[in-house]
């Protein structure tokens, strides 16, 4: 049975091991842990950016973060953005991505979202065919910049 919760600073360590277990994360999530950590402070600071993992056995298994955004367009609709989309290699294919998503949903209505949305990386084929599969339509194209 896998309960999702709001993740505590206790879990960020492994959050980040699930970010970098996989071939895309692999190359991105290193480093200073103490980075991982003031960066989970400021979400918490900022009131409407959660970081919510699933716990199975006591083990950390999955996690995404989920942030409300309030805007003028589309009728002033508020919306949920979901990133960080992470479950266990050894327990993917198993229905907890589903189940994640479905909590994502839960928590997106109760914010009052109207819209759920989120990015991939065009590399990741798999997850296109798990989100089209939920209902999610590739509708936009999305771009980034680097400020580095």
């Amino acid at each position: 049975m896998i309960r999702f919760r709001p993740a505590t600073e206790a879990d960020v360590p492994a959050v980040v091991a699930l970010l970098a277990d996989d071939p895309l994360g692999a190359r991105r999530e290193a480093g200073d842990a103490g980075a991982y950590l003031a960066a989970f402070r400021r979400m918490e600071g900022e009131g409407a950016n959660h970081l919510i993992v699933g716990e199975a056995s006591g083990r950390i298994v999955a996690t995404y973060q989920i942030t409300f955004i309030s805007g003028l367009s589309l009728r002033a609709t508020r919306r949920a953005q979901v990133e960080s989309v992470r479950v266990a290699a050894d327990l993917r294919g198993q229905g907890i991505g589903a189940a994640m998503m479905r909590d994502a949903e839960a928590r997106a209505r109760a914010a009052g979202c109207r819209l759920m949305q989120l990015t991939t990386n065009k590399t990741r084929a798999d997850a296109h065919r798990f989100y089209e599969s939920l209902g999610f339509t590739p509708s936009h194209i999305g771009y980034k910049r680097d400020l580095n």
